[in-house]
């Protein structure tokens, strides 16, 4: 494996959250909480089982994204005017990763691999992609992206400071057990890009029960549900699968 000093790794946290929506009008995608936490922050924490070095890019709700992230020991990457992509992401951090090889973690990703387990015995010769059982999803058999990647700095080094994905720019040409490395990750894993799998993420982290944020207000009756930070369930009131973002925004999955 890469060590420490020569392993870069970069939290992929700048996504506009489209699909997300309405919660993303209430915080950045990278910044709602599963079990709490936000998934940025568990995706930094992820990230440092393995490396030091984090970079975070941050584009869809800067200011929010800035502030967070203020103090936390991680390289800002800013993207403007507009969001760089998987792959841009890397091309612009190029002069911060200098030639190191490079953990890429995305933020809206949420599982319980081991990433430090991931990256052990790697030579740092061909990507290895953390991938699930999910043919659904699949890209390689019945395989599909996880949301955690290693990259070699010589794929890294040519990658254009300009908008695309790391598939489109590497990984679409590359082999399995070839070029391409798939390592398997067995337990759960949630792409929080929509509400369903959001929610899902959040009770696979609680073992089923609510959520209930710091500050929240639950006088009323809540089942499978999620209740953010500062947000209030009223008495008599009975929440069943949902995510109640503000008094404003509460989304129903159904």
């Amino acid at each position: 494996m890469a060590s420490p000093d020569t392993l870069a790794a970069v939290v992929l946290a700048a996504g506009s959250g489209t699909r997300l929506r309405p919660l993303t009008a209430v915080l950045p995608k990278a910044l709602c909480p599963v079990g709490t936490v936000a998934l940025v922050d568990l995706a930094v924490a992820r990230a440092r089982t393995v490396t030091a070095s984090v970079a975070v890019n941050v584009h869809a709700g800067r200011p929010l994204m800035e502030a967070h992230l203020e103090g936390a020991g991680v390289h800002v990457s800013v993207e403007e005017p507009v969001a760089l992509g998987t792959a841009g992401a890397l091309g612009r951090l190029r002069p911060w990763i200098d030639g190191r090889t490079v953990l890429v973690v995305n933020a809206d990703a949420w599982h319980t691999a081991d990433l430090a387990a991931f990256a052990r015995g790697w030579d740092g010769g061909r990507p290895r992609l953390l991938t699930v059982r999910e043919p659904a999803l699949a890209t390689w058999g019945d395989r599909a992206y996880a949301g955690a990647a290693l990259m070699p700095w010589g794929l890294v080094r040519d990658i254009p400071d300009t908008p695309g994905g790391l598939w489109e720019v590497s990984w679409r040409t590359l082999r399995p057990g070839v070029d391409l490395e798939l390592a398997g990750h067995d337990g759960p894993f949630f792409d929080c890009g929509t509400p369903r799998r959001y929610l899902a993420a959040n009770l696979a982290a609680s073992g089923g029960r609510p959520v209930v944020g710091a500050g929240a207000t639950v006088e009323g009756e809540l089942d499978r549900s999620v209740v953010w930070a500062g947000a209030r369930v009223g008495a008599g009131e009975v929440l069943r699968h949902a995510v109640r973002a503000s008094d404003r925004v509460t989304v129903l999955v159904r």
